[in-house]
């Protein structure tokens, strides 16, 4: 069985935030960084791939959406314990659900970053055409149109991902994950 320092140490990225706020793209950027570092063992968990794979039963309404989360987290607290680098990029609209996911976690693995971006700059971004369907009634309880999502209240890093690049996003991640000596060297 490999050492903690042949494996690295686990944790968990949690990205939060609104649809087109960049959680994938962030997860995908961080994961490239994280493998470049020496990192060997990089897990993401995508909600689109999530939502197909493994909890394809839920739907959206909030118990769906919350037990959607508990699956995610139980899998990413697992994974984190065994050493892996676990990058997670889902809505999660609700601060209950998120409080959950960090509890399954060892104190300081779970790391809530908050992908912060106005509802208006996401409607003019909509790469999946998602915000015009919800806005046009087609799709219902669209988080942030007509479904609530609760801003977390104390996350370790905050990202305004329509003020910085993903360059700038990803370093700001990475000294963070340095800092708290979760990555091996230094900076």
């Amino acid at each position: 069985m490999p050492s903690e320092n042949s494996r690295g140490k686990g944790f968990t990225v949690w990205f939060t935030g609104l649809s087109g706020s960049g959680k994938t793209t962030l997860s995908t950027a961080l994961e490239k960084a994280l493998r470049e570092r020496g990192i060997p063992f990089v897990q993401r968990l995508d909600g689109d791939v999530v939502r197909r794979d493994l909890t394809r039963d839920l739907g959206f309404s909030k118990e769906d959406r919350n037990e959607n989360i508990r699956r995610v987290s139980f899998v990413a607290s697992l994974l984190s314990k065994n050493g892996v680098a676990t990058l997670c990029a889902f809505i999660s609209p609700y601060r209950q659900a998120r409080r959950e996911a960090r509890a399954r976690h060892e104190d300081g693995k779970f790391i809530e970053v908050y992908l912060k971006c106005p509802l208006d700059i996401l409607i003019q971004r909509d790469p999946k055409g998602l915000y015009r369907k919800a806005l046009a009634g087609e799709i219902k309880n669209f988080t942030g149109i007509d479904d609530p999502y609760e801003e977390p209240e104390n996350p370790e890093i905050t990202l305004e991902t329509d003020k910085m690049s993903v360059e700038e996003c990803v370093q700001v991640i990475m000294r963070y994950l340095d800092e708290r000596g979760l990555l091996p060297g230094g900076m």
